[in-house]
């Protein structure tokens, strides 16, 4: 039995750190090559079970190196990979990093192996699914797989979590089967059609997604924290500040954290709080996989910058202030 299954992409990062982002046409000089374990599904699993928590990966990567090297990094991190198949069609997904100086990243994903996870690599692990507490899935696999395996959670009364990342449109059927919704202001901003562009325009855009469907959002909003909804508070959650060396992986991280705080029993907004934290620990380290946190790093640095409480608003005090 696992706490959490997660369903979805496994990666290779190439990643060249550079000065600045080239122009179009432009050539610049970077860094050496850093080949490293990524992938959203994948950097998700690792964060979670960093954080000492149960988890089992379902995905596919290719009969290559690189394939191997992602099922053997998982592995040492504790994640159960019994759900990832070989695929002998395709290859390792991989994904093109581009590291600035200020730590922001550029990414261009080829897909790979990761476009042939089907509703078969799925069934085969009913059981799993069944006995975890959660399901969390991103959008870097076909987007029919991630709708069969909702509905197959569903049924079995899974708790399910989705990250829409990349951003596509959400079917209706899907967000009515979502418990918690966590994304990004980019990708809030497409799903609600208007922009969002600071802590302010977030409260007032996140009321609008409970209605949709999810119990629960989450619209992470980089250095500004994160503003969070239960469906009757709305709260700003902010964030810690930190030296930022390189930020690929923090969402994954931050959902790392938010899904074991939720395991731990812990609220909406002290769930996101833990998330912050592990996000914050994850921007000061270089890389991907490599740069998530032990539940021991965690905790020496809450030793040291405890979660302060904060006063949420609620969704009617906050409509009657307008």
């Amino acid at each position: 039995m696992s706490d959490v299954v997660v369903i979805g992409s496994l990666n290779i990062d190439l990643v060249v750190r550079v000065e600045k982002f080239p122009e179009p046409g432009e050539t610049i000089a970077g860094s050496d090559l850093q080949i490293i374990p990524g992938g959203k599904g994948a950097n998700q699993a690792a964060a979670i079970s960093r954080l000492g928590k149960s988890v089992t990966m379902i995905g596919r990567v290719g009969r290559d190196d690189f394939g191997k090297r992602l099922i053997d990094n998982l592995a040492l991190f504790n994640v159960d990979v019994c759900g990832i198949q070989r695929d002998a069609t395709r290859p390792t997904g991989s994904a093109l990093i581009t590291v600035d100086s200020q730590g922001e990243n550029w990414i261009v994903i080829s897909p790979g192996a990761n476009a042939q996870v089907d509703g078969e690599d799925i069934d085969q692990h009913l059981s799993i699914i069944r006995n975890a507490g959660y399901l969390l899935l991103q959008f870097e696999i076909p987007l029919e797989s991630v709708i069969h395996a909702a509905r197959v959670a569903k049924g079995f009364g899974t708790k399910i979590i989705v990250n829409p990342a990349p951003f596509m449109p959400i079917p209706p059927t899907l967000m009515k089967e979502i418990d918690v919704l966590i994304l990004n202001e980019v990708e809030a901003s497409s799903l609600l059609a208007r922009e969002i562009r600071d802590i302010q325009s977030a409260l007032e855009a996140i009321r609008l997604v409970p209605p949709l469907g999810p119990q629960a959002v989450v619209i992470t909003l980089g250095g500004d924290g994160c503003v969070v909804s239960d469906g009757r508070e709305v709260k700003h959650i902010p964030p810690y500040q930190v030296p930022v060396v390189d930020s690929t992986a923090a969402g994954d991280a931050f959902i790392g954290g938010f899904v074991s705080g939720l395991l731990d029993k812990l609220s909406i907004s002290a769930a996101a709080k833990f998330g912050n934290t592990c996000g914050a620990l994850t921007v000061t380290k270089a890389g991907a996989q490599t740069s998530l946190p032990s539940l021991n790093e965690v905790r020496a640095f809450l030793d040291d910058f405890p979660m302060s409480s904060d006063k949420g608003v609620s969704i009617e005090e906050d409509r009657r202030s307008q």
